[in-house]
């Protein structure tokens, strides 16, 4: 009798890709230095983009750290993502995290 090698893993079924979707995250650091607030979006995990933050890969953050990653939102589009970014750098945006981060 001869064995046959396994066969190749190929591709995964179209169902399984269907249901996986891209989470993107509109995050918020906030400067220990001076209190100043840095606002981004980005479809890795917040706390990865603090570290990469952290280590200096923004010229705004190298400039400002220590940081705090201080909140953070998941959106399934990045559409959604990007126009919360823009919410939350202007007046109105400033307001509602003023609001939210001095409880």
């Amino acid at each position: 009798m001869v064995e046959q090698p396994p066969p190749e893993a190929g591709p995964p079924p179209a169902e399984a890709v269907v249901g996986c979707r891209f989470m993107y995250h509109v995050y918020v650091l906030k400067s220990l230095k001076n209190g100043k607030r840095y606002v981004g979006y980005t479809s890795k995990d917040p706390d990865v983009r603090f570290v990469e933050h952290v280590s200096g890969t923004n010229a705004w953050t190298r400039q400002n750290r220590p940081l705090a990653l201080v909140y953070s939102e998941k959106f399934e589009n990045v559409s959604d993502a990007r126009l919360r970014e823009r919410f939350l750098k202007c007046g109105q945006g400033r307001k509602f995290l003023d609001g939210i981060l001095n409880k």
